[in-house]
């Protein structure tokens, strides 16, 4: 079974502090996609740049203390790529890719506009670049997963108060619209959901610092694993681990039914 967790720390130093480390090191993964370090290269300790047992890649945020996301994988990838191409949205470091000879593992932060008027447009931008950039990876005809904090819950089911959010940032119509194409025009699936269509208080994955959100389960589904159709069929189980706080979001994790063959096989290696 290969393993894949995705994890936004809300910042790669305090998260570690809170006991991150030691919990990402006892879930034997394959895969780690790691999102909003809020730190650059020199501020990582050796067991953030080299955890053992893992080639680790990064793309690092220009401003300091912002963005920033990583991967960490069991084999040594064939190629990384860092960016998407829009010089403006790479320099927050939002995207790492590693490529294997038979799937590639994304790690993705897309941007929040809740913080002003300024930065929805600034995420709607976004949306608009990474919606043709997410087509043209379904031309590749490889099998894909990204993982991330997508800042977007997508249905109804995805947050509790759903309806006192309609014209808020992360479950504005807009937003809402782009996800269902890239499920519904692309093809891409939103993993977890296909393993549990019903699921609902049980998948949030970030909860806000106020109004004691967490102690409510007052939460948003907004971190998602989307996968193409072949390597999204081999999802076995899902899960959200609440039983231990790192940060503002929960990890999420997914088994898949695969060998992590990748450096050596040219067809998805199922486990039987």
């Amino acid at each position: 079974m290969l393993r894949i967790i995705s994890l936004n720390l809300n910042g790669i130093r305090s998260a570690w502090r809170k006991g991150a480390a030691n919990w990402l090191a006892a879930q034997d993964a394959d895969f780690i996609a790691l999102q909003e370090l809020k730190a650059q290269a020199h501020d990582l300790d050796e067991s953030m740049r080299q955890p053992e047992g893992y080639s680790a890649c990064y793309a690092y945020a220009e401003k300091k203390g912002y963005s920033g996301v990583g991967l960490w994988c069991r084999h040594k990838p064939l190629a990384i790529q860092t960016g998407t191409g829009n010089p403006a949205f790479d320099a927050e470091g939002r995207y790492v890719r590693a490529d294997f000879s038979d799937y590639s593992i994304i790690s993705l932060y897309v941007p929040s506009g809740s913080a002003s008027a300024e930065r929805q447009t600034a995420k709607f931008c976004f949306l608009d670049h990474f919606y043709d950039h997410i087509a043209s990876l379904r031309k590749e005809r490889r099998e894909i997963v990204l993982c991330g904090d997508w800042n977007i819950a997508h249905q109804e089911i995805d947050l509790k108060n759903w309806k006192s959010n309609q014209k808020n940032s992360g479950f504005l119509p807009q937003e809402r619209a782009w996800f269902s194409r890239i499920l519904n025009d692309l093809g891409w699936v939103d993993v977890y959901r296909r393993l549990y269509p019903e699921a609902g208080e049980s998948a949030y994955t970030w909860w806000s610092n106020r109004g004691r959100a967490w102690e409510k389960n007052v939460g948003w589904r907004i971190d998602y694993q989307i996968a193409t159709p072949e390597l999204a069929a081999r999802a076995r189980s899902a899960s959200v681990y609440k039983a231990e706080r790192f940060s503002d979001h929960a990890p999420l994790l997914i088994d898949y039914a695969l060998n992590n063959c990748a450096t050596a096989n040219k067809k998805l290696p199922l486990e039987v």
